[in-house]
């Protein structure tokens, strides 16, 4: 049996943040829920209410809830419409597919001044005649049943006749409950009768072990005696222990065999065998199924799951897509280093990631699930980094490749006229290094001294750069005077 517990209603508040006691809208559908309990305590401003598909026979321990507007208590097992006179608020009921049959139950929602809406599609009243015409005129505030709208002259012509639709309806209730009082000692049989089959199973399956014990104490008595015999006999002795063993292992089979026949048919049988759709009925399905679950869960724990193979024995790194993740591996010449863009679930939190890269290959836990990739080159892992799309989520792991990894460059190609260099000594290649570029030089003494002399034209004759400096005249200022013989060329620029 299921309880509500506290840490259950927590883990359905999490848009509230884990708080309860301010709590407006819960969820607990699905949950195999077999009584309400303690959220007339624990939630008091609760607002909206799901409890649909659950085990729930009764409504109790909800008139507490002053400010509930919407139950939802679709696919259970209630038969009566009770305790819902607290519910100040309620405007919403939803019963859809349960067990009620007392029509005349539902006159206890006139207390609910607020109520406007009432599903009851699927119970047994339903198929009563003068249903319709009962809750329309016992229920003056409602508004629409079984999602139609109660128009204004359908209210009036539900209000003429009521007495006869009453007493009607009142009949057809007792055959049902009638009917559902044989149902429940149908049950009770059948249920006295299952108990005796099992101890009649049981007691012959005592007497089963019984004679196994028995044969067992034979078999040890025969290899007692053969024991006893010369050493001769033991090459014989050998080879029918082995011969008993495989014998036993055909037994171990067949009797497996059986017994996966025998529960086939057992389940054919459950399935095949036609019941009445009743409450009981239902419990009796939800505990086959999960009985079944339970042994699908046990026999999963006894086979545990094969661990993948990620590097083999002769060091192999195998390439692995366990979480079927999308992916992108590309080499990034410019940058000189390898991107993985890896598209992890967008709304998946980042704890639940685990990156772990390696020289040759990458390796992404995803929620246990393993990502593995071998890289078309070396990287540095300590250089390596890794991140997160705020908006698509996707993973991005940039690697730089390591040093001394041979890099295929583009050749460009050389202009028309220029000529290769020629080849240096072996010494000066030794000393170059090959990472800086080459320049080509072609007068390096052209480029260290500036030559002043070719500005004027004239026939001069050829000094260095010392000797210049040494025969060149002092500048006269500015301000003296020029001799008498001076005439000033205007091809030749002024002396600054």
């Amino acid at each position: 049996m299921v309880h509500i517990t506290e840490e259950m209603v927590r883990r359905r508040a999490e848009h509230n943040d884990c708080e309860i006691f301010s709590l407006e809208e819960v969820s607990l559908h699905q949950q195999d829920i077999e009584r309400i309990e303690h959220l007339d305590r624990w939630c008091r401003d609760l607002k909206i209410l799901y409890l649909q598909n659950n085990l729930v026979s009764r409504m109790e321990n909800l008139s507490r809830l002053k400010k509930l507007e919407y139950l939802n208590l679709a696919l259970n097992n209630i038969e009566v419409i009770e305790n819902l006179e607290g519910c100040e608020s309620l405007q919403k009921l939803d019963l859809t597919v349960n067990f009620i049959g007392c029509l005349s139950s539902a006159e206890s929602l006139r207390h609910n001044l607020h109520l406007r809406e009432l599903f009851l599609v699927g119970n047994p009243c339903t198929e009563f005649q003068g249903y319709r015409q009962f809750l329309v005129s016992s229920l003056p505030q409602l508004k629409s049943l079984d999602g139609t709208e109660i128009s204004r002259s359908e209210r009036i012509r539900s209000s003429q006749g009521l007495k006869e639709v009453k007493r009607r309806v009142l009949e057809q209730e007792k055959e049902f409950l009638r009917r559902r009082a044989e149902e429940k000692e149908e049950v009770q049989r059948k249920a006295a009768g299952e108990e005796k089959g099992n101890k009649e199973r049981r007691g012959g399956s005592d007497g089963s072990s019984s004679t196994n014990t028995g044969l067992e104490d034979n078999e040890e008595r025969e290899e007692v005696e053969e024991n006893e015999d010369s050493q001769e006999v033991e090459e014989n002795e050998e080879n029918k222990e082995v011969e008993e063993n495989e014998e036993n292992k055909e037994v171990e089979e067949n009797t497996k065999q059986r017994a996966s026949e025998e529960e086939e048919q057992q389940e054919q049988e459950f399935w095949n065998t036609p019941c009445s759709f009743t409450p009981e009925s239902r419990l009796e399905t939800h505990r086959h199924l999960e009985k079944k679950r339970r042994a699908k869960e046990k026999g999963a724990e006894k086979q545990p799951r094969a661990s993948r193979t990620l590097i083999t024995a002769d060091g192999r790194v195998m390439n692995v897509n366990e979480p079927k993740l999308d992916f992108s591996l590309t080499e990034d010449e410019q940058n000189n280093t390898v991107v993985l863009d890896l598209a992890v679930y967008r709304h998946m939190d980042t704890s639940l990631v685990d990156v772990d890269v390696q020289t040759t290959y990458v390796r992404v836990s995803v929620k246990g699930k393993i990502f593995q990739v071998v890289l078309p080159a070396e990287v540095r892992p300590d250089s390596s980094t890794a991140q997160r799309s705020q908006t698509s989520g996707h993973l991005v792991l940039t690697m730089p490749r390591a040093e001394g990894e041979i890099k295929v460059s583009k050749v460009v190609p050389r202009p028309a006229g220029v000529r290769p260099g020629r080849s240096s000594s072996s010494s000066q290649d030794s000393k170059r290094n090959p990472s800086s570029p080459e320049w080509l030089d072609v007068d390096p003494s052209g480029r260290t001294v500036l030559d002043l002399g070719s500005i004027v034209p004239g026939p001069r004759t050829r000094r260095g750069p010392v000797e210049a400096s040494r025969a060149a005249p002092a500048v006269a200022p500015a301000h003296c005077c020029f001799s008498e013989g001076f005439v000033d060329d205007p091809e030749v620029p002024p002396l600054m």
